[in-house]
């Protein structure tokens, strides 16, 4: 036992040492009393692993320590120093540097000198402006440097493309502690665009390119229309590179327009992807997807799909076609078949939809859309207090407005940030029933990271929705509220929370809660763990009442893949009712929400 201990504090005092080596400044400072300045030398000096093994090892380092140290307090505005690198008389020599700061020197007059012609004087006061020198602050090197780099920038956004930085002028007056700044521009011309040259490896036709351009040609170059026109050719995901500049000098066209020059570069033409989930609810399902990019030449998107799963059996396809009209605008058009099976209806159908969705800001949507639907469907309803299977052969037709912000930091597993969806959809279907009225659904998420680079983080959603204009035995079984299952309520099987026939088939409602809290822990760079608890509720009425609420709780693992995690969940159902399950998994990529 006392080897054992003996052992141990060797080993720890052993250990000890080692950090204590790791972290031998090159050289001891001394005569700094500003904390401020003290702390922005110390960040900049070396360190070794161990201490020097000679003198002539430690008075290299205080050297260079002492260089270290000059660069700071001219970094800072501490221009009359007295630095002194020197060495420790210990048996085991160390290096020191002895400071004298000296007074800060302070800014006083900056200016800026134009070099050639100079440019109008609303962008002169702008150059100034953009300065953000004060006299009497402290005349740093960094400060300097970044007012320099302002005004070329200011300038440039007021026109002058060309603008350009010659070598500044900056006196140390050494008589009165001040630092004079002269910046000496070169304005260059007024710059004026005219369209864009387009120069492709693919199949972008350029006049739909150049329908992209914020401006028009003779107006005054802005840098900020230039990125624009970047930034929407990169949205619409189909380049492998693109690239957007001012044309040179050499090309401007008579009349004084000068062209902007557009480089791209097609992604491959097709993409296969497979996905697969699965849930002992549920069952297994897996998605096929072929992927098409630039067939009409306006940066496209075809999409075939094939889904398999237990509920679900679809075949379809989809054309995207950003900024369709107008900038920031995609229009997508759908079509599939489909044979949805379900406990609470059987249906077999087909579809056809057109969505225009507007993107406003970044991570603002707002959607408009309309779908007609062929479908014969089969569901259970009451009669004389029996189940008795009903079918339905309608067309249903579907008008949908939608607005949509997505502020998360990412799409298949945020950790801060929030979300929020909106969404109306009037609905009329004519066959054998004819009925009018509007579903209407409300979402939110929201993500609170918490510890050393967010390892831990508390998520939170809601959703409420209704239908109105109709009652819950009127409409359809297969356009009614439902919950349960791993996107809702886990724990329970899909659609089972709510309302039921008298032989357990869920009937659905037309109002609808849910909400869920999850406490997501990374314990290591790929392996994470979530510890979650489900409610929802499904309502025959307008709202649903308090005992029609049922909970499920349950842990799960995580796997990241690096775009997003594998997810396994496992929940109980905390209401269990007759024909629920003990228990639920769920496996899936991507976070519950």
């Amino acid at each position: 036992m006392r080897r054992r201990l003996a052992l141990g504090i060797a080993t720890a005092a052993w250990l000890l040492a080692g950090a204590a080596w790791a972290d031998e400044p090159s050289a001891t400072i001394t005569g700094v009393e500003d904390k401020t300045l003290r702390d922005a030398i110390l960040r900049v000096l070396s360190t070794s692993k161990a201490a020097p093994q000679s003198r002539a090892e430690a008075r290299r380092r205080a050297r260079d320590a002492g260089d270290d140290v000059v660069a700071v307090l001219r970094a800072e505005g501490y221009y009359a120093y007295a630095v002194e690198p020197d060495i420790t008389e210990d048996e085991v020599p160390r290096g020191v540097v002895k400071v004298n700061p000296g007074p800060v020197f302070v800014l006083a007059e900056p200016k800026i000198i134009w070099q050639g012609a100079p440019p109008e004087d609303g962008v002169n006061k702008s150059a100034l402006a953009a300065m953000r020198l004060t006299p009497g602050d402290p005349g740093r090197a960094a400060a300097i440097l970044g007012a320099e780099g302002r005004v070329i920038a200011q300038v440039q956004q007021l026109g002058y493309a060309d603008a350009a930085a010659e070598p500044r002028e900056v006196i140390v007056d050494h008589a009165d502690h001040t630092v004079r700044p002269t910046f000496n521009i070169v304005a260059g011309e007024l710059t004026r665009l005219e369209g864009v040259e387009v120069v492709t490896k693919g199949r972008s036709n350029p006049d739909w390119v150049a329908q992209l351009v914020p401006w028009q040609a003779g107006d005054v170059y802005d840098p900020e229309h230039v990125a624009e026109l970047e930034r929407r050719l990169r949205d619409t995901a189909v380049y492998d590179s693109v690239s957007v500049s001012l044309a040179p000098r050499d090309k401007v066209r008579p009349g004084g327009l000068r062209p902007v020059v557009v480089n791209l570069t097609d992604r491959p033409e097709r993409t296969v992807e497979l996905g697969a989930g699965y849930s002992t609810s549920e069952g297994p399902g897996v998605d096929a997807r072929l992927i098409r990019y630039n067939r009409l030449q306006r940066a496209d998107t075809t999409t075939y799909t094939v889904r398999l799963a237990k509920l679900e059996k679809r075949v379809g396809g989809e054309v995207a076609l950003p900024h369709w009209r107008r900038p920031q605008q995609t229009l997508k058009l759908n079509g599939a078949v489909f044979k949805e099976t379900t406990d609470a209806y059987d249906e077999t159908g087909a579809t056809i939809s057109a969505d225009l969705t507007r993107r406003r800001k970044t991570t603002s949507y707002r959607t408009l859309g309309v779908a007609l639907d062929l479908a014969q469907s089969q569901q259970l309803v009451t009669s004389n207090g029996a189940a008795v299977r009903e079918t339905l052969n309608l067309a249903t037709l579907t008008t949908l407005g939608a607005v949509a912000w997505d502020q998360s930091d990412s799409i298949l597993d945020p950790t801060r940030g929030w979300r929020f969806e909106a969404r109306a959809e009037p609905t009329t279907s004519f066959g054998d029933t004819t009925l009018a009225y509007l579903k209407a659904q409300v979402q939110g998420a929201a993500y609170f990271p918490f510890g050393a680079d967010a390892g831990t983080v508390l998520a939170a959603r809601v959703k409420v929705g209704a239908i109105f204009g109709a009652l819950v035995s009127e409409i359809p079984a297969s356009r009614r509220l439902f919950s349960g299952g791993g996107g809702s309520v886990r724990g329970y099987a899909y659609q089972a929370i709510g309302p039921r026939l008298a032989d357990n088939t869920p009937q659905g409602g037309v109002s609808l809660v849910e909400t869920s809290f999850e406490v997501r822990h990374r314990f290591t760079e790929r392996w994470g763990g979530v510890a979650f608890v489900d409610a929802g509720a499904i309502g025959p009425e307008r709202k649903p009442d308090t005992e029609d609420f049922r909970f499920g709780a349950g842990i799960g693992v995580r796997y990241d893949l690096g775009f997003g995690p594998i997810r396994a969940d496992i929940a109980i159902p905390l209401g269990k009712r007759s024909g629920d399950p003990a228990f639920q998994i769920y496996i899936s990529i991507g976070q519950s929400f």
